[in-house]
């Protein structure tokens, strides 16, 4: 169903982008423009600016851009429609009437699906006749009000206990499927998704069921069992708990390995904790932690995989412009295992004490070498060259390059010289990869504009003006009075020129 212009443009005046992209990204004021760190991809400059006059917003990083509706469509992962609807809200604008949109309808229905079958699942763990999900949360110590803060369940070991349930209350075996929460056989025969298994339910910032995770009880398939994306749910995009952690008056958010371990946190009085949903962090999960903190301390299990983890997280979360600590767990394999044998005050030590990232990959640097031999005194500080070139602070490459230096007994200066080597050595490389990258695309086919390989200088100059006019759609006038669209050499960049 279209919408009026007129509702458009109130919908634009009552959501002011500034103070919208603000609200997930701190903007700073430059002349007549505003700039931000983009929140679509990892920057340490901002290069995110927003244009006042023409309520619209650019990245010169990554591309993305639009005005105030497209903002919320990207970083809300909504369709037209409901990012519509979220910034009438937002307004306190009345929405007129949508049910023509069908992805919106499918979602709503999603939703509907989700917070039946989480109803379902807790009054199974509570009342059904299985009561080996409640025997499970209480053998891990969870108390009464935590099962209920989380909304825990516990799926029969039935495989049409919740398709019954569901057909009952109206929704179709395609809603059902669509939702993830069943699945068809090959015979076409719709059967439960999850079957004898704690669920976990997934709640987004607004307090929506969107997903599940399940947890086996007797080592039968798959230690968890996580919902697949759905209309309402993308995996790489949410973090667990998040809805419990961005209340916390605290900038630090913890990032611990599972649900289990989260809940165990939190129940212990550390509200700002979360965990990734069945896969290793992604880039766009660190940039929503960025979103509500500053620094994040990992609290990975003290495993080989964790401890792998921990080293991919590092990376991501630094991309994202955020400090990292670490946590060493001694004498217990998880978080969860730590608190039950030491309790909370034990682990709040542990938070307060836990290490900077570099001092961890440093550590690491050590591992089954012994520094006091010759041998291994080289061997650790080629490996401690590696980590501390990596660093893009001059002055924080300068500090450690100070303390491996006094721990090692070797003249600073050599250090130093090692590392700047690095550096530029690492500098040829990414040169020589970005002009192989540029070689690649100048004999590639450009699809969209097939003529930009034959006239590659020239189609990339037009490509910028289109772009700066898109940007400054006042300065066309000017524009035309100096340029012709007879001097573009591209038929498409022609084209927009005299649209």
């Amino acid at each position: 169903m279209a919408l009026s212009e007129d509702f458009i443009y109130q919908l634009r005046l009552g959501n002011p982008i500034e103070d919208v992209v603000n609200s997930y990204s701190t903007i700073k004021r430059h002349g007549s423009t505003s700039k931000c760190l983009c929140p679509f991809h990892s920057e340490k400059t901002p290069s995110c600016t927003i244009y006042s006059d023409t309520q619209s917003f650019y990245c010169f990083g990554c591309g993305a851009g639009g005005d105030v509706i497209s903002f919320i469509k990207k970083i809300e992962n909504l369709s037209y429609y409901e990012a519509v609807r979220f910034l009438a809200e937002r307004a306190g604008i009345a929405m007129p009437d949508t049910s023509g949109d069908d992805f919106a309808r499918k979602k709503s229905r999603t939703y509907e699906i989700n917070r039946e079958t989480a109803n379902f699942y807790f009054k199974c763990l509570l009342s059904g006749s299985d009561k080996r999900g409640l025997a499970y949360f209480k053998e891990r110590k969870l108390l009464p009000q935590t099962i209920k803060k989380y909304g825990l369940g516990y799926a029969p070991d039935q495989w049409d206990a919740l398709r019954n349930h569901l057909r009952s209350l109206g929704f179709t075996d395609s809603e059902m499927v669509t939702a993830d929460v069943c699945r068809f056989s090959e015979k076409g025969s719709c059967y439960d998704n999850f079957r004898g298994r704690v669920i976990f339910p997934i709640i987004d910032l607004r307090g929506n069921v969107i997903a599940f995770g399940g947890r086996t009880i007797d080592n039968r398939g798959p230690k968890y069992l996580n919902s697949a994306d759905t209309p309402v749910f993308k995996k790489s995009r949410n973090l667990f708990s998040l809805n419990f952690a961005k209340n916390s008056s605290s900038k630090k958010l913890i990032l611990a390995e599972g649900y289990m371990d989260v809940i165990a946190i939190n129940q212990a009085g550390f509200e700002n904790v979360v965990a990734t949903l069945g896969t290793a962090l992604t880039p766009e999960q660190a940039r929503l932690m960025s979103q509500y903190a500053s620094e994040v301390i990992i609290s990975y299990d003290s495993d080989a995989a964790g401890q792998a983890a921990t080293q991919r997280a590092i990376n991501l979360l630094s991309s994202a412009g955020l400090t990292t600590k670490i946590i060493k767990l001694h004498d217990a394999k998880d978080p969860d295992e730590y608190i039950k044998k030491f309790g909370s005050t034990r682990f709040k030590f542990l938070l307060d004490e836990s290490n900077d990232a570099i001092d961890f990959e440093l550590s690491k640097c050590k591992t089954g070498l012994n520094i006091s031999e010759d041998s291994d005194k080289y061997t650790y500080l080629r490996k401690v060259v590696g980590v501390i070139s990596s660093l893009d602070d001059s002055l924080l490459r300068d500090v450690y390059i100070s303390k491996i230096s006094r721990e090692c007994e070797i003249n600073t200066s050599v250090l130093y010289s090692k590392v700047e080597e690095a550096i530029k050595n690492k500098h040829k490389i990414k040169q020589k990869l970005e002009w192989e990258s540029t070689k690649r695309s100048l004999t590639q086919r450009d699809e969209i504009n097939p003529e930009a390989s034959k006239y590659s200088a020239q189609s990339k100059a037009e490509e910028f003006i289109i772009l700066y006019l898109i940007k400054n759609q006042d300065k066309l006038k000017e524009i035309k009075n100096k340029i012709s669209a007879d001097e573009f050499v591209t038929s498409l960049t022609k084209k927009f020129f005299l649209q």
